[in-house]
């Protein structure tokens, strides 16, 4: 039984065929630390193509993305009526990366053909993910509208021509990661493509995680809310009853 176990293991390794290119990659770090003065943080993604046979015909691409946690959240749309801006349509987005950053070795559609993105979700309208609602006509307006608000925040970015390649093998390419990032658990994901299909990828993890006071009192606001509540009204308190004195003391002497 065993050997007919090995026997079948062989084929099946046999039958296989093996990648002709690969992706052998590394990152600068793959942790940022939020503390209470941090201002963002940059991360470069570097490789190199592994091969077992001569490069195959066609333009070689490289495709990075950095990708946040994504969440659930609620688009409305407003309409003035009567003088009054007021919500009407809504449309839930099933999920939305809270950051969302893409460098290319060359122009995104010519590196990737629309039915691959669709699949692999891979540019930014493709990463927001909608769900269809009969009542509300164009709901991809919603999801545009996601994707503008977060561009102008600088959490979507789109770099063409941020991947160096050297000599059709080595790449390396440089993000920067905002202040206002979310916390949570980050990928790189790295493709190659050609002729437009992605011949491989390669994922890694980034962990992003408050440090210090800033882990403090997101614990404490999420684990002990009543103590949380009365620390932030004594501090309010505190503070008050300071600026009162101060101006007191030395204002009305």
């Amino acid at each position: 039984m065993n050997r007919f176990l090995t026997l079948l293991a062989t084929l099946l390794a046999l039958a296989t065929p093996a990648k002709s290119e690969e992706i052998v990659a590394g990152l600068s770090q793959n942790a940022v630390q939020i503390t209470a003065t941090f201002v963002g943080s940059e991360i470069l993604i570097f490789g190199a193509v592994k091969r077992d046979a001569p490069a195959p015909e066609g333009q070689l691409g490289v495709v990075v993305v950095v990708e946040g946690p994504s969440h659930p959240i609620t688009v409305r749309r407003k309409e003035k009526r009567m003088g009054i801006w007021i919500n009407t349509d809504a449309v839930e987005v099933n999920a939305a990366p809270s950051f969302y950053a893409i460098a290319t070795s060359a122009p995104f559609n010519d590196l990737v053909d629309e039915t691959v993105d669709r699949m692999l979700n891979i540019s930014i309208p493709e990463s927001i993910r909608v769900f269809q609602s009969g009542s509300v006509a164009n709901p991809e307006d919603f999801s545009a509208a996601v994707q503008r608000i977060r561009e102008n925040q600088g959490l979507y970015l789109l770099n063409e021509g941020g991947v160096a390649v050297s000599e059709d093998t080595l790449f390396r390419a440089s993000f920067q990661l905002p202040a206002n990032l979310t916390e949570g658990a980050y990928k790189a994901r790295i493709y190659l493509t050609r002729n437009g299909k992605v011949i491989t990828e390669d994922v890694h993890e980034i962990d992003v995680h408050k440090v210090g006071i800033e882990r403090w009192l997101y614990n404490l606001a999420h684990d002990q809310a009543l103590l949380y509540g009365l620390m932030s009204l004594a501090i309010a308190v505190a503070a008050g009853w300071g600026a009162s004195a101060f101006f007191r003391v030395f204002f009305n002497s």
